[in-house]
């Protein structure tokens, strides 16, 4: 890319620069560009030849433009304008002394240009008073009126510091005319009217000021350009001096690859074509107007887009050059359009009907942002502004009057509340899978597509959707295209021992997952079971979010926590629950269906209550469950089951040791102690549950069971798990006291059955197990024989042999029959269910779009 000090041609001695309203909002601003451009034509001197000349082009003073619109209107209306009036003056008079008083002499000079101006305005404004009305000319006169004070004021300041400076007032070259088309320059009189000026003016002259915005019609009254004309006379200029570069000095960085409002990590593009400049401009790129573009074009003229805050930085440039990497250059959006549907059996194989769709809307001044017609040819819908939406349909209703009174045409329909999402780039053209990431991103983002359109030249995909989505639409379609993070909006129910070491690891990856994987996980929000706390943009830090939760200022309000975490401009929302609780599992069918991804640990929901299962298992199309760690912690238990089903493998029986406590026991139990002193031990040392029978009773184990039949497609519950619960019934009704105390008095059982393993070679293990009870294999749905025992093993096997707290599990199946698959390791503690989940969780994100892997 081209910068400041190698000119990107050698053709002329002339660089244009064009300052808008915030660069020039102040004296400070105005001091500060008038620096930027000494600093720069001293760069751009040439050793042993002329100096490059600088054409700068001014906008008014920030603020300026819109105060004399509404001081006209004001005046029209008969209302007093002074008191507005003497606040506009004092403004320039203030910047005035404020950059020249020290040259007395260009202080009063400018300060008398100025008076003479508004002695002329307010005269033109007591006619208003008496007219009671604004006339065109009259608007366009006082309306840049902003860019003729500052020319005069940024000139006298270019020359208090010596410079050999001049204004020219654009209504004296620019010739413009008027048309549908808009405003477009009449070059050759342009052009003689310059060479006019030029030839009477001093040939040494370094620096030129020009007023941007106005200009004079085919019949030279006073004109403007409209709108961010400014930026458009900047080019004019540049074009109509034959500059070598254009400098569009604004307060950005350059053009960004999306409105950073929207995309706070939207990235600064180094290089533009023309082509995807006007795309993107037309599209509502706001540092480029459409208009802009074309005397640029026209000249083949580079333009860079710069800050004028940050001049350092070399921002944009837009040339003629024609760049695939990176195929998508820009994503913007549209608010506030509304599509128009025209639709019928009658127009199908009608020649002339898209013709005369846009007659009627022409003949209105309806402009059509997009158009989308389906093969069928029955129906055409249009995409126009929403305030002239009702005004189009009436247009269309009134041309297909006859076709509507017939059934030919069934309706004219308006759908409000639309937004347009464009998606730019000249390396889209023959790239295949364009189009389908756009679509994945946005499906994964839950955003509805109402209409489709895009170009023969493949610059751009336009898309109608909902305008309440278009934020996060936006933010999904930007991060894949990987130009930003795929932002996880992430809430966490449960800050016990797991949901706080899951937490913790999220902290500690974040910053290396977002430098190298383009993932945002964003903790925005904390629940426990009875407070809660959420954060707009997400917490910073573990101890952010920590000394926020513990405030307690929020009551908890799971559908509450379920909104905050779901926003709307973030595009994906999960919901991670570490609880234990029922009745959080109550709520995951409702935010699957909504759209929130959910990952737990808990068992509730996949061992609960089946029709609530069903539920969430019919709710998980709309966002993914995932609950890997519901049975074995941070093993792939149920991620290497969905593999041998997904690949059309046939489950024998699963047998496995689930429980890391009931592990434990048995590995320690030797015969040298009793079993009840292993289980107070295993009790100090936290590898039980406060209460020891909810890991003896079974009930745990034979959850897990229950989820590995379901994963199979068996609709079974825990009464059908046939559980061989080691707590004696005469303690379980009894407090955890009395049952510990009591407990050693029915050791001696545990004893006999240790003893009569031994002496058969065996082991004890504590085993649950699944497996058809016809024996039919291939028999898909055959009814199960679920159980949860004590067994005797024998020495050799599998499970006789792991270490303490393991778990491991062994699937018997058609390709794994003789030798049993197996997985084995850790099956318990925070740290590795922790993992578990947060594995989930990077699934779900790699399937977003992140690249994880």
């Amino acid at each position: 890319m081209s910068n400041l000090s190698t000119a990107s041609s050698a053709k002329s001695s002339v660089i244009a620069h064009k300052f808008g309203g915030s660069s020039l909002a102040n004296a400070e601003r105005i001091a500060h560009v008038v620096q930027l451009m000494q600093s720069l034509s001293a760069t751009h001197a040439a050793p042993n030849s002329t100096a490059l000349k600088q054409i700068v082009v001014v906008s008014a003073m920030a603020g300026v433009t819109n105060a004399l619109i509404e001081i006209a209107e004001l005046a029209a209306q008969g209302r007093d304008v002074h008191v507005a009036l003497y606040a506009l003056k004092q403004k320039h008079d203030s910047a005035t002394v404020s950059l020249l008083g020290g040259h007395d002499q260009l202080r009063n000079r400018v300060l008398n240009e100025i008076a003479d101006e508004f002695d002329q305005l307010k005269d033109l404004l007591k006619a208003l008073q008496l007219l009671g009305d604004v006339p065109r000319g009259a608007m366009e006169l006082i309306s840049g009126l902003g860019e003729v004070l500052c020319a005069k004021l940024v000139n006298a300041c270019f020359q208090a510091q010596g410079s050999h400076t001049d204004s020219l007032d654009a209504r004296e070259v620019l010739s413009v005319s008027h048309s549908e088309l808009g405003c477009a320059v009449r070059w050759p009189e342009s052009e003689a009217r310059l060479a006019e000026k030029l030839s009477k003016s001093d040939a040494s002259i370094e620096r030129w000021v020009v007023t941007g915005f106005v200009a004079r019609d085919e019949k030279d009254r006073i004109t403007t350009l409209g709108r961010n004309g400014s930026d458009y006379s900047g080019s004019i200029f540049a074009a109509l001096f034959d500059a070598r570069e254009l400098h569009i000095w604004t307060d950005v960085d350059g053009v960004l690859s999306a409105d950073p409002r929207s995309v706070p990590e939207a990235l600064v593009l180094d290089h533009l074509s023309y082509q995807e400049a006007f795309e993107l401009a037309y599209f509502g790129a706001k540092v480029i107007h459409p208009q802009t573009m074309a005397p640029a074009t026209r000249k083949q003229l580079p333009v860079f887009i710069r800050n004028t805050f940050n001049p350092q930085h070399p921002g944009t440039r837009i040339d003629a050059g024609f760049s695939k990497d990176p195929p998508i250059k820009g994503i913007t959006t549209i608010g506030k359009q509304a599509m128009v549907t025209i639709e019928g059996a009658g127009m199908i194989g009608v020649p002339g009907t898209a013709e005369r769709v846009f007659s009627a809307l022409k003949a209105g001044s309806v402009s059509v942002v997009m158009i989308s017609q389906g093969s069928s040819e029955h129906s055409i819908c249009c995409v126009v502004q929403a305030q002239v939406a009702e005004k189009a349909r009436q247009l269309l209703a009134d041309a297909f009057a006859r076709e509507l009174d017939a059934g030919a045409i069934q309706s004219v329909n308006v759908d409000h509340a639309v937004a347009v999402l464009a998606v730019v780039g000249d390396g889209m053209a023959g790239q295949p899978g364009v189009a389908a990431r756009l679509f994945a991103a946005l499906g994964r983002a839950r955003i509805n597509v109402r209409a489709i359109a895009q170009g023969s030249s493949e610059r751009n995909i336009s898309v109608a959707i909902n305008e309440a989505d278009a934020t996060r639409a936006l933010r999904a379609v930007h991060a894949g295209f990987y130009l930003s993070s795929q932002t996880l909006s992430i809430g966490v129910i449960g800050p016990g021992q797991v949901g706080n070491a899951l937490i913790r690891q999220m902290f500690a990856a974040k910053e290396r997952l977002q430098a190298q994987t383009q993932l945002d996980l964003r903790v925005r929000g904390l629940a426990g079971s009875k407070h809660m706390c959420t954060h707009e943009l997400g917490f910073e830090s573990l101890e952010a979010l920590q000394q926020r939760y513990q405030l307690k200022s929020e009551v908890l309000d799971l559908e509450a926590f379920a909104d905050a975490i779901q926003t709307e401009h973030l595009p994906h929302a999960m919901i991670i629950d570490c609880s234990a609780s029922n009745d959080v599992a109550e709520h995951y069918a409702a935010w699957l269906a909504r759209g929130i991804h959910v990952v737990t640990p808990n068992k509730q929901a996949g061992a609960g209550s089946l029709k609530r299962y069903q539920a969430i298992q019919a709710a998980s199309t709309n966002a993914r469950f995932r609950y890997e760690a519901t049975v074995g912690a941070g093993l792939p238990v149920i991620s290497t089951l969905r593999d041998l089903l997904d690949t059309g493998d046939r489950i024998d029986s699963i047998e496995g040791m689930f429980s890391g406590t009931l592990a434990y026991l048995f590995n320690r139990f030797d015969g040298s102690a009793p079993f009840s002193s292993l289980v107070d031990e295993a009790k100090r040392l936290g590898y039980t549950e406060p209460d020891p029978r909810d890991d003896l009773s079974g009930k745990d184990v034979g959850r897990k069971l229950v989820i590995l039949a379901r994963e199979l497609g068996f609709s079974v519950s825990l009464e059908d798990v046939a559980i061989g619960s080691l707590v004696p019934d005469a303690l379980a009704g009894a407090s955890v006291e009395e049952f510990m105390r009591r407990l050693p008095e029915f050791d001696a059982p545990m004893q006999q059955r240790f003893a009569d393993a031994r002496a058969k070679g065996e082991v004890l293990r504590y085993v649950a197990k699944l497996e058809p009870k016809s024996g039919d294999a291939d028999a898909a749905q055959a009814p199960l024989k679920l159980s949860v025992l004590l067994q005797n093993l024998p020495a050799n096997h599998a499970f006789a042999h792991v270490a303490l707290t393991d778990n491991i599990v062994q699937y018997r199946t058609a390709r794994y029959h003789n030798n049993p698959l197996i997985v084995r390791g850790p099956g318990a503690g925070p740290e590795v269910t922790a993992a578990g989940v947060f594995a989930d969780v990077l699934r779900i994100a790699q399937s977003l779009g992140s690249e994880l892997y």
